[in-house]
């Protein structure tokens, strides 16, 4: 028991002292802000549209919503893709990190909000 303890602490020491890489730091950030925009889509904007249209629209809106972000999320991911090896432990870029990751999920969460809400306008 002592011994997986130990172990344990030595692992966690590792992955601490090894620097953050920006890259993959942005990219899992990217995928997960997706899944967020996308289930909010699904669940605010369609059940929004369904209250004014009975038909197939609110689904081809959804699919051509959800094409639509993919651009602008794969722009935030190539800013970072980029680094170099040495650039991606840079902490120096944790304030640019923190900027492009806020204005992310700003746009992952505030843009079903806003776009239910005009879907809601215009249907009622």
């Amino acid at each position: 028991m002592n011994k997986a303890l130990h172990e344990a602490e030595l692992a966690g020491t590792h992955t601490a002292s090894r620097p953050r890489d920006w890259r993959k730091a942005m990219s899992d950030n990217v995928a997960l802000a997706l899944l967020v925009y996308t289930g909010m889509q699904i669940f605010m904007t369609v059940g929004a549209m369904k209250q004014g249209v009975s038909s197939i629209v609110p689904y081809l809106a959804l699919v051509v919503l959800v094409a639509g972000i993919i651009p602008a999320c794969r722009w935030f991911e190539r800013r970072w893709s980029h680094l170099s090896d040495d650039d991606a432990a840079d902490i120096a870029l944790k304030p640019a990190f923190r900027r492009d990751q806020i204005l992310l999920w700003v746009l992952a969460i505030g843009l079903p909000a806003v776009l239910t809400a005009f879907f809601k306008l215009i249907f009622s």
